[in-house]
């Protein structure tokens, strides 16, 4: 750490005291941790908030090993200082990435395959909403999903960070999107997002309009987040051959479905966790992302759709904020 400027000895940072609500989160001070071989510390200007972070906060969704027990599952900032074998990086570098946890800090160590340049003429808070969100949606919507120009994605919680993405994504490969949100407002955002068609779920049957939006063949790929007893009603929305790829069940983990209709269709029903994947498999994701987003990105082609920022001390803020379930796109903690 001898090419990096002086650090402090300490960070503040923001702890879940214990399993429960938003007011749980509270600021601490910590020791700097030093980067090891292959990891850069970054100085966090800003991080995001994600569900997973909610769900950790109640205990529900624990760190893996060898993770930081702070939440927070990206960040952006500058490099501070470098562990041994770090080539790509300079302390200085502006930076966004993708974390294991850690990101609710003034210090975030990072492997350096995780992490990706700042989009040029990004400014930290909203490079800092770009990676658990790009990350998920390239590999759960293009990867697992397979979506391909000219196909048909459906996206449930298009006003949330990741339909948000997901909707700009899709429509920038070629597909048509689909999505559903809970109110007129949020549908209206996504139709200027750039999807199809927004089904208002609490005054529309999302099926019956899916097949109307199709002209009866349904969805190649749906991206759920719900779970639930949308799992059964997916089932009836994917067209033949169709790919539904389950990233989340804020409905419900469990739920009836009919194995007749996955196989009269040929349905292929995946699911993924981003948070404990490898490195290397990260890296991968990242590598991928620089080539075919970040050119995107940098053109503002596409961008995240950033809801409200908070200072980091008032996390439990931002927490409230998503557990409202009002916000439209992302919600990121500045902190400083």
């Amino acid at each position: 750490m001898s090419d990096s400027p002086p650090l402090p000895d300490k960070m503040t940072v923001i702890a879940i005291t214990e399993p429960g609500g938003p007011l749980v989160l509270k600021p601490e001070r910590r020791p700097l941790p030093a980067p090891g071989p292959g990891e850069i510390l970054i100085r966090v200007r800003a991080a995001g908030v994600n569900r997973p972070d909610v769900a950790q906060r109640k205990g529900s969704y624990p760190p893996p090993p060898g993770a930081s027990d702070l939440p927070g599952l990206e960040a952006a900032g500058e490099v501070a200082a470098l562990g041994a074998g770090v080539r790509r990086w300079r302390v200085g570098d502006r930076v966004t990435a993708l974390t294991p946890g850690g990101g609710y800090a003034e210090f975030c160590l990072v492997h350096e395959t995780n992490v990706l340049p700042l989009p040029h003429g990004f400014t930290f808070t909203e490079a800092a909403a770009i990676p658990e969100t790009f990350f998920t949606v390239w590999h759960n919507v293009f990867q697992r999903g397979g979506l391909q120009e000219g196909e048909t994605l459906l996206v449930h919680g298009g006003s949330s960070g990741i339909g948000t993405a997901a909707i700009q994504l899709a429509s920038q490969f070629g597909a048509t999107v689909l999505t559903t949100a809970g109110s007129a407002e949020k549908c209206e955002r996504c139709v200027e997002l750039g999807a199809h068609r927004a089904i208002n779920y609490r005054e529309e049957d999302f099926v019956a309009a899916v097949k109307s939006a199709t002209d009866g063949k349904g969805a190649d790929v749906i991206l759920d987040m719900v779970g639930g007893d949308y799992v059964a009603r997916n089932y009836d929305a994917a067209a033949v051959d169709g790919r539904i790829v389950q990233i989340a069940t804020l409905g419900g983990a469990t739920a009836e479905a009919n194995c007749a209709k996955l196989m009269v269709k040929r349905l292929t029903h995946t699911g993924s966790t981003l948070r404990p994947r490898s490195v290397e498999f990260k890296a991968a994701l990242a590598a991928e992302l620089e080539a075919k987003v970040w050119p995107l990105l940098t053109e503002r082609k596409v961008a995240p759709v950033m809801d409200m920022i908070f200072p980091l001390k008032e996390a439990w803020r931002a927490h409230e904020r998503m557990e409202e379930g009002e916000h439209i796109g992302k919600i990121v903690l500045d902190v400083g």
